[in-house]
C-alpha cells in the first residue's frame, strides 16, 4: 500500500532527499564555523536548545512524566545557576554547585548504564526469566538510556556555565587573559578556600590534588572542575591537565569516556531536530510532501 501510495513520486523523493542530504552539510559547516569562531554564543544556544527543544515536544505530545522531571530539574538547577552567579560569592557556592551536577551525572550515568543492560537483556531474551513482555522491557530500558543521556548533556552543560561564572568571580580564573588576582601557596584556585583550614580548636585537612604545573587543589574541587565542569586546564595557569595522571584508577576512566559521549549526544537531541525542521520548511516552500 505505501508503494501505490508514492508510485510515480520518485522524482519528488529524490528531489527531498537531496535537500536533506545538502542541509546536512551546509548545517555542518555552519556549526563548526559558529562554534570555532563564536564559541559562547555557541554554547549558549546549543545550551537554550538541549533545553526547551524536548521539553516543547514532550508537551506537544503529552508526554508529561517527562515534563515533570523536567520541571523538578528546571527549578532546582535555574536556583543553583542563580546561586553561582552572585557577586561576592559565598564561599560554600562552589561545593553545594559542584556537589548538586556530580550528583546528576552519577544519576545519569546510572540510568544509562541500566537502560543500556535492559536493552541488551531484552535483545537476548533473558527479560522471560523475569516473565517480563519484551516490548514492555524494550520500552523501560530506551527509557532509562533517554533521561540518562538528556538530563546528563543538559546538566553538564549548566555545570560548565556555573563553572566559568563562579572560577570569573572568584578571580583565580579568567576564560581570557590573565587572572584578576595572584594565587596563594595555600589557596584552591577553585572554590577560594584554603587548602588547609587550622584552629585553636580543630583542624580541617581536606585530600589534594597536585597537577603536573605545581598547583595544589581540593581533591573534590578539581574533580568537580575537570569531570562536571569539563574543563581540562589548570583553573589558575591553564596549564593542561593529565586526566589519566588525575584519575589512576580504572573504575574513574569510564567517567572520563562517559562525559566524552554526553558531548556527542548533544549535537543529536539540540541541533538535529532544528536541522529537520530547516527541512521540512524548504519542502513545504517548495510544495513537496
Amino acid at each position: 500500500m505505501l508503494h501505490e501510495k508514492h508510485r510515480g513520486h520518485e522524482s519528488m523523493h529524490a528531489e527531498m532527499a537531496l535537500i536533506l542530504i545538502g542541509t546536512l552539510i551546509v548545517a555542518q559547516i555552519v556549526l563548526v564555523q559558529w562554534k570555532t569562531r563564536h564559541f559562547r554564543s555557541y554554547q549558549r544556544a546549543t545550551l537554550i536548545g538541549m533545553w526547551l527543544i524536548p521539553a516543547i515536544i514532550c508537551v506537544k505530545f503529552g508526554w508529561f512524566r517527562f515534563c515533570v522531571f523536567w520541571t523538578i530539574f528546571s527549578i532546582i538547577t535555574g536556583f543553583v545557576t542563580f546561586k553561582a552567579s552572585r557577586k561576592p560569592l559565598s564561599g560554600s557556592t562552589p561545593r553545594w554547585v559542584y556537589k548538586w551536577f556530580l550528583l546528576l551525572y552519577k544519576l545519569s550515568y546510572a540510568c544509562g548504564i541500566l537502560g543500556y543492560l535492559v536493552v541488551m537483556f531484552t535483545v537476548f531474551g533473558l527479560n522471560m526469566l523475569l516473565l517480563v513482555k519484551p516490548q514492555t522491557a524494550m520500552d523501560f530500558g530506551l527509557l532509562l538510556l533517554f533521561y540518562g543521556l538528556y538530563f546528563g548533556v543538559v546538566s553538564r552543560d549548566f555545570a560548565e556555565v556555573c563553572a566559568d561564572t563562579m572560577a570569573a568571580h572568584i578571580g583565580f580564573y579568567s576564560a581570557t587573559g590573565l587572572p584578576a588576582k595572584r594565587l596563594d601557596p595555600d589557596m584552591c584556585a577553585v572554590c577560594g578556600n584554603q587548602i588547609f583550614i587550622m584552629s585553636n580548636e580543630d583542624a580541617v585537612i581536606e585530600k589534594t590534588i597536585k597537577l603536573t604545573c605545581g598547583h595544589v587543589f581540593h581533591e573534590f574541587c578539581i574533580r568537580g572542575w575537570c569531570i562536571v565542569g569539563k574543563k581540562q586546564i589548570c583553573p589558575y595557569c591553564k596549564e593542561k591537565v593529565d586526566l589519566k595522571r588525575m584519575f589512576p584508577g580504572p573504575w574513574e576512566r569510564p567517567h572520563v569516556m562517559y562525559g566524552n559521549l554526553l558531548d556527542w549526544i548533544r549535537y543529536l537531541v539540540a541541533w538535529q531536530p532544528v536541522i529537520i525542521g530547516v527541512v521540512q520548511i524548504i519542502n513545504w516552500s517548495l510544495g513537496l510532501e
